[in-house]
């Protein structure tokens, strides 16, 4: 069996806030006339599974293959899955929910949910596109339960103007919302627990009624001590270095290369460019919006025909 990096058919998921801007931006066949909010290109949760695309593994899922040959491609010959790393593609066409996710301490305490750490890489914004990120100096949880009652909440959530490029790290406990306009990386935990506190007043579509709150939850999971702790952006080298997972940016100018480390697995989110990657005789391409999974046991070279950006992803 000889490792190589593994390419995946994106999930889409269907959104509100969604829109089709994913097909525009990064080629995805996105179905036509539908929200589109999200494109998750890595994932291993219990109903949504990457389907490999390229080579001897394409229709397995990578479950599948990292179970049965774990020490190859993870490096620990006792790997179990599921694999810790959910990657997606967000278009965010209108604000999306005030929301949060809990820590694992939460998760214990309730009894439910999983833990979800996350990163926001900026691919794309409309001018004066904002995120909220995190409660303003001295905002305690009886200002906000109050703030939630009366639908002031957001007024309580710093609003950052964001620039592409930029990187928003946001730990588990940040009440945080996505601004419209803006086309983002997400990096996080292999969660899907949100608790939405507040939703802008919008109502479903389908069903005619607001879309559903989890107030309790969502209070409960909120750090409201911390907030000054995730109000840093970095734009370049290191991005986010946490123990849930480590996030670099890379850059290639067009006819260089970049060696690939040995004997590490790591994922690779293409954001621009585009070329090929070489190993020995072989040479696997890569496009904008690609994910690569990297084996432990591959070695090989980044070489790129475009001027490309990418995002390493190690855990």
């Amino acid at each position: 069996m000889k490792t190589y990096p593994l390419k995946f058919r994106p999930i889409f998921k269907e959104r509100i806030w969604g829109g089709q801007d994913l097909k525009t931006a990064f080629d995805k066949a996105i179905p036509a006339d539908v929200k589109i909010g999200e494109s998750w290109e890595l994932a291993d949760l219990p109903l949504d599974k990457s389907q490999i695309v390229n080579g001897e593994f394409a229709g397995e899922t990578i479950d599948a293959v990292l179970n049965k040959y774990p020490e190859e491609f993870t490096g620990d010959a006792n790997y179990r899955g599921p694999f810790q790393m959910l990657i997606k593609i967000l278009d965010a066409q209108q604000d999306l929910s005030l929301q949060v996710h809990p820590d694992l301490e939460t998760c214990k305490k309730t009894g439910k949910g999983d833990p979800k750490t996350e990163c926001w890489y900026i691919v794309a914004a409309k001018p004066g596109a904002s995120i909220y990120k995190g409660l303003k100096p001295g905002v305690t949880r009886e200002k906000f339960e109050q703030a939630v009652k009366d639908g002031s909440c957001a007024e309580l959530l710093e609003k950052i103007e964001v620039n592409v490029g930029d990187c928003h790290f946001l730990p588990s406990g940040t009440a945080h919302a996505i601004g419209a306009g803006l086309l983002i990386a997400e990096i996080q935990q292999p969660s899907d627990t949100t608790y939405r506190v507040f939703d802008w007043n919008r109502v479903d579509s389908v069903t005619g009624k607001p879309r559903e709150l989890h107030i309790e939850d969502a209070i409960e999971s909120t750090h409201f001590d911390s907030s000054k702790d995730c109000l840093s952006v970095e734009n370049s080298g290191r991005l986010v270095s946490s123990p849930e997972f480590k996030v670099d940016k890379g850059e290639i100018s067009a006819g260089n290369e970049d060696e690939l480390p040995a004997k590490k697995m790591e994922v690779i989110l293409i954001i621009s460019g585009g070329g090929e990657i070489l190993c020995d005789e072989e040479s696997y391409d890569f496009a904008k919006g690609d994910t690569l999974f990297i084996p432990f046991a591959f070695n090989g070279t980044l070489k790129a025909s475009l001027n490309t950006e990418f995002l390493r992803v190690t855990l």
